[in-house]
Parts: C-alpha cells; sequence; structure tokens
C-alpha cells in the first residue's frame, strides 16, 4: 500500500533504524504537531497507549515486529486517528488489528534507510517482504 492509498484522516509518527522520529503521514493537516500533541498531551512516556477523544484516537504501539533503532530501543508507532476508521478501534489491540496492516509494507520499506523517507519514498512501489511482514501485513 503506498502512502496515496492510505487514509487522510491518519498521523502517524515513528522512527527507523538510523533516522529520529518524525511524521510519515500527516493526515490532511499541513502541519500535524498541534493535532499529534493535542491527542498525546499527559502520554509522552507511555510505551502503549490508546485514548479516545471527541472523534479521534490516539494510539501508540511497539513495533509489531520487534524492530529496534541504531540505539537499541524499541521503534514506537504513534497514530492519531479520526473519521470512521477512529470508529473501529477500542483498544490498543484494535488499533493494532486495523491501523498495522495499512502502514506494514510501508515501513518495512523505510525503517532501514539511513535518511527520513521522502513523500517520494512512500509512494514507492512495494517490494517483496520476508515472511515476517507478509504475516504482519495480511493484505
Amino acid at each position: 500500500m503506498t502512502a496515496q492509498h492510505l487514509p487522510q484522516t491518519l498521523i502517524w509518527a515513528t522512527r527507523g533504524h538510523s533516522w529520529g522520529f518524525r511524521f510519515l503521514l500527516n493526515g490532511g493537516h499541513p502541519d500535524p504537531l498541534p493535532e499529534y500533541e493535542r491527542n498525546f498531551v499527559g502520554l509522552e512516556t507511555e510505551p502503549t497507549t490508546y485514548r479516545r477523544t471527541a472523534g479521534t484516537v490516539a494510539l501508540r504501539f511497539p513495533d509489531p515486529l520487534g524492530r529496534k533503532d541504531a540505539a537499541g530501543r524499541i521503534i514506537p508507532h504513534d497514530f492519531v486517528v479520526s473519521g470512521d476508521l477512529a470508529d473501529e478501534i477500542e483498544s490498543v489491540e484494535d488499533g493494532r488489528q486495523q491501523i498495522w496492516p495499512r502502514v506494514a509494507r510501508t515501513y518495512a520499506r523505510v525503517w532501514e534507510a539511513e535518511d527520513p523517507p521522502s513523500i517520494a519514498d512512500l509512494d514507492s512501489p512495494t517490494h517483496a517482504n520476508s515472511g515476517d511482514d507478509e504475516r504482519a501485513d495480511p493484505s
């Protein structure tokens, strides 16, 4: 799935093996940071979290494949979900099942890059994944 096929109602922030924490999807916001901060206020240190507020869901979970950054830290995936997709999420596990398959292949392609991915990187065709990525992304 390429970035153009990912929902416009999804903000996604994470880090890669070598690149630091950044937004990979902006949820249709020119600057996703205020929306992200509004949804994650008070949850900054929680490794796994779910919070529903006024039509959005803040969701954080560790990388489902246990990937770590160059410093050996488990990589977190933070999402702000809105719209109809948010209505389907009632827990961290719901979020993992609903959201991760939408981004797993994209992330598998970019997480080991030396530099953070550009929008063009996210839109490039899907490359073959390892068996672990296939299990994480059943689509």
